[in-house]
């Protein structure tokens, strides 16, 4: 037993020395080791662990950053108001995803003021890279191509017969931090749901951006 806590004890201290190497930035296993006296590949499977906790995230370049569970209550409080102004404003479902391994999980969630609305829980997850926020999350090529282009990715009754969306990233320092998207019943959309409600998406994403860049 006392040898099982001494091993805890050493993961556990390898695992804050990690997060204190990583500070509010980024570092590559590389730099992590360097920073911590770890060896690469120790450094480099404990920052994976950690990824699937929710301790770490890891960007598209490989580097590791401070986690969901970290950003999640920040995030909240910096999203909610905007969310829910997106929400009176458009009076359409108006939600913020965020990545967790190979799901996203409904962060804020508020229904359209319509009768005829989308509707979808606070928790909810659906597997990557499933509708507009799924593929901005899995940072798939073309919805990276169309928030360039465009600034929003949308999708047409292709996860829920019936139902668009159209989302915009939450970009902090350059990673994907977060999904803002509204839902509509396509019976509801005049052009498309990007055409529609794209800019509203982007706005209110950037918004949270920006407040979370100021923390």
């Amino acid at each position: 037993m006392a040898q099982d806590e001494g091993t805890a004890n050493r993961t556990l201290e390898r695992a804050a020395a990690i997060l204190d190497a990583i500070g509010p930035g980024a570092a590559t296993a590389t730099e992590l080791a360097r920073r911590t006296g770890l060896s690469v590949s120790t450094a480099h499977r404990l920052a994976l662990s950690m990824v699937t906790t929710g301790f770490l995230s890891r960007d598209s370049n490989g580097a590791f950053r401070p986690g969901e569970r970290f950003m999640r209550s920040s995030l909240e409080h910096a999203a909610a108001p905007v969310i829910a102004e997106l929400n009176r404003t458009t009076r359409e479902a108006s939600q913020l995803w965020i990545r967790r391994g190979s799901d996203r999980i409904c962060l804020i969630a508020l229904d359209g003021l319509h009768e005829l609305r989308a509707t979808l829980p606070v928790g909810f997850v659906l597997p990557l890279p499933e509708g507009s926020s799924g593929r901005l999350l899995a940072e798939d090529e073309d919805a990276l191509a169309d928030v360039r282009r465009q600034g929003w990715v949308e999708s047409v009754g292709v996860r829920t017969p019936g139902i668009g969306s159209v989302s915009a990233p939450v970009v902090v320092d350059g990673t994907i931090i977060a999904a803002v998207c509204i839902a509509i019943p396509l019976a509801r959309v005049h052009v498309s749901p990007g055409a529609d409600h794209g800019a509203a998406a982007v706005a209110a994403a950037q918004r949270i951006a920006e407040a979370m860049s100021g923390r």
